[in-house]
């Protein structure tokens, strides 16, 4: 009977939050008894059941059916099991402090426990009953290994300081999970940076990009080549693993053929590596910017005299080059009803303030006057030109001069016009602040800028082009916005507001963006 039924069942299939545990043996029976499903039973949302059967995987309504067998879960009391696995700063500081936020704004109790060296979970009851309602269980691991585990089915939700790897979406696609790329299936989570640091009495004060590469691959080794004492350097970086020495790797290397130097001494945790590096007067490291500590950030410098320096508003605006977003990724399928709530809790501006407490940078829009951002505007009069003349700058500045720039800043993955994926985030952002009526009455210019290699002209069509796109994008994301109320327009002013220098990647990088003021 039940190949009978497999057909109608697999019509009926809807993506769902495995409970990962041992798989065991199941007997799905209809209430009249006309169906059978024998299977094993991958999870349990608290209404779904996910059977891998003969005929393949099927998910099947709870409330249609009698369930028989080991595996068969409590119905009374389901408790929700939501796995993660992954980066160890996000697990160790950053979902915990989330935890306890979702936690206290929604009447339940929390407690800790060890599991073992690597694992703990977070349980949440009711404050009413005492009753335990769910299980937020942690593999404390790296970037690589949870994204493994995610494809094995031992994780549900991975924590990553990196993007995922097109041969892990690949992988993921092809079992069933969707594209992890897509904006349902990936979260920004909260932003950090890679900043270089050193110890708090080394004299070096700045460096530059193509420096710092230099520094990390062995070209340079001595500190009198960066205007320090003559000493060795000695280099420190996050474990092989992580995301966040995988980010690294790609800043540095991605536009040289060459590899990171051997003696590099590697620290599972970002805390660890900054405390190293303040012990060792000739020591340089790439620390999260939440958790330099004592160690001194060194500002990035260019040939032409532009510098940035690691900062909440810099990391927020992605004008610092070396931004990191800290992802959370999860399959296409259904989640247990407290993990949903979790997710939109996480976007909400409570969670945001927590995020901030918790000492990583938060994603609410600030708005920065033309007053604060005297810096940038002087580098655009020192860097004009032939290629951009004086009556540009001036149209620029009557432009902009009586509305703020927003944080909401949007930026594009290297030699495309898609929005990377902090911007994919802050698209999705800026269109429910428009569903919400934030801007209502107000004004909203989408204004583009692009890099000076290149004719001018070129570049001001090119920005002129990505600031439509990116507000088309938020437009279309803004599915129920009334936009009657909200005057949206968009502008450009090509390469005349530079940020950084063009003389490498990352900084033609940042020059290339969208920026979005208010009035």
């Amino acid at each position: 009977m039940a190949w009978r039924c497999a057909a109608i069942f697999a019509a009926l299939f809807l993506s769902i939050q495995p409970r990962v545990g041992a798989a065991q043996d199941v007997t799905l029976t209809s209430h009249d008894g006309a169906v059978e499903i024998i299977g094993t039973l991958l999870g349990y949302d608290g209404e779904f059941y996910r059977v891998e059967t003969e005929f393949g995987e099927l998910t099947i309504d709870g409330s249609g059916v009698l369930c028989d067998g080991p595996g068969c879960p409590n119905l009374s009391h389901f408790v929700a099991e939501i796995v993660f696995s992954g980066s160890s700063t996000m697990a160790e500081v950053l979902l915990p402090a989330l935890i306890e936020g979702f936690a206290r704004r929604n009447g339940l109790q929390t407690s800790r426990a060890e599991l073992d060296n690597s694992r703990f979970e977070y349980r949440l009851n009711s404050s009413q009953s005492g009753l335990r309602i769910g299980r937020f269980v942690f593999h404390v691991t790296n970037s690589d290994k949870g994204f493994a585990e995610l494809l094995a089915n031992d994780a549900d939700i991975v924590m990553a300081l990196r993007e995922i790897r097109p041969d892990e979406r690949l992988q993921a696609f092809k079992a069933g999970m969707g594209d992890m790329t897509d904006h349902s299936r990936s979260r920004v989570l909260a932003l950090d940076a890679m900043v270089p640091v050193v110890a708090p009495d080394n004299p070096v004060r700045r460096i530059s990009t193509p420096q710092l590469a230099q520094v990390f691959t062995g070209e340079i080794t001595n500190w009198t080549e960066l205007g320090g004492p003559d000493a060795p350097i000695s280099l420190h970086l996050p474990e092989a693993g992580s995301g966040m020495a995988q980010a690294v790797e790609v800043r540095l290397l991605q536009s040289t053929n060459l590899q990171l130097a051997e003696n590099i001494h590697r620290y599972a945790r970002s805390s660890a590596l900054a405390r190293a590096v303040v012990v060792d007067p000739f020591a340089i490291g790439m620390a999260s910017f939440a958790e330099t500590g004592l160690a001194r950030a060194l500002t990035l410098t260019g040939a032409c005299d532009f510098s940035l320096s690691a900062s909440r508003r810099t990391i927020k605006t992605e004008d610092y080059p070396l931004t990191s977003p800290m992802f959370l990724y999860l399959p296409a399928r259904r989640l247990p009803k407290l993990a949903r709530e979790f997710l939109r809790y996480i976007q909400s501006p409570a969670a945001q303030f927590v995020v901030r407490r918790s000492g990583f940078v938060d994603q609410a829009p600030e708005e920065i006057s033309v007053n604060a951002q005297g810096d940038r505007f002087a580098n655009a009069i020192q860097s004009a030109g032939k290629e951009v003349p004086l009556e540009l700058l001036q149209e620029m500045i009557q432009t902009l001069k009586p509305m703020a720039r927003l944080t909401t800043s949007f930026r594009f993955e290297t030699g495309s016009t898609r929005p990377d994926a902090q911007s994919r985030e802050n698209i999705a952002q800026l269109a429910r602040a428009i569903e919400a009526g934030t801007y209502d009455a107000r004004q909203l210019l989408f204004v583009g800028f692009s890099d000076g290699e290149g004719p001018a002209a070129g570049n001001q069509r090119i920005a002129l082009k990505r600031a439509n796109t990116v507000r088309d994008a938020v437009l279309k994301s803004a599915e129920t916005a009334n936009t009657d109320r909200v005057d949206i327009n968009v502008a450009a002013f090509g390469e005349a507001l530079p940020m950084a220098c063009d003389d490498s990647e990352w900084g033609r990088q940042v020059n290339r963006r969208v920026e979005v003021w208010v009035r």
